[in-house]
């Protein structure tokens, strides 16, 4: 079930209730374009961000990520529920973590709506609708400094 409670028409025909999911913003299909789809929390690990953020967590622990950073940016930003930030130490284990993360996703439903950046460029972007993965090389990582930039949003999970 898809509905958008920051549209107006759907507030005057279905108030929000507490089991509104707020934290589970995605960016499509609102017949008002500002606004952001929200789905059944229910349905499966595609639509739990929460979930979602921690499968992608330890899809990355398991290939040797460091530095993994799960931060929680309910209500601090529209666009994402969750920004999972994690170092990666080279170009080859950056491709192994986009192409594991990518095929285990993908075998449990959840598909990246867009991907950005090469391995060789340091910074690669999945993103996941409401969970947002950043893949730094150690040197894109401190110059981009993206847990200061979201320093209001809460750390969930610090993996060193």
């Amino acid at each position: 079930m898809l509905y958008w409670p920051e549209c107006a028409a759907y507030t005057q025909e279905r108030p929000l209730t507490e089991t509104d999911p707020a934290g589970l913003a995605r960016r499509q299909g609102c017949p008002n374009a500002s606004h952001t789809r929200r789905s059944d929390p229910s349905l499966n690990l595609a639509e739990n961000p929460a979930d979602l953020a921690r499968r992608i967590v330890d899809l990355l622990a398991d290939r040797q990520a460091e530095e993994i950073v799960l931060l929680d940016l309910r209500g601090v930003a529209s666009f994402a529920d969750y920004f999972v930030i994690a170092t990666a130490q080279n170009p080859r284990q950056m491709r192994a973590l986009v192409e594991t993360t990518a095929k285990e996703l993908r075998a449990e439903g959840v598909q990246p709506e867009q991907q950005e950046g090469t391995m060789d460029s340091g910074w690669v972007l999945m993103d996941y609708g409401d969970v947002i993965v950043h893949l730094f090389s150690p040197e894109q990582r401190a110059f981009y400094a993206l847990e200061e930039l979201w320093r209001q949003a809460k750390p969930v999970v610090l993996i060193q």
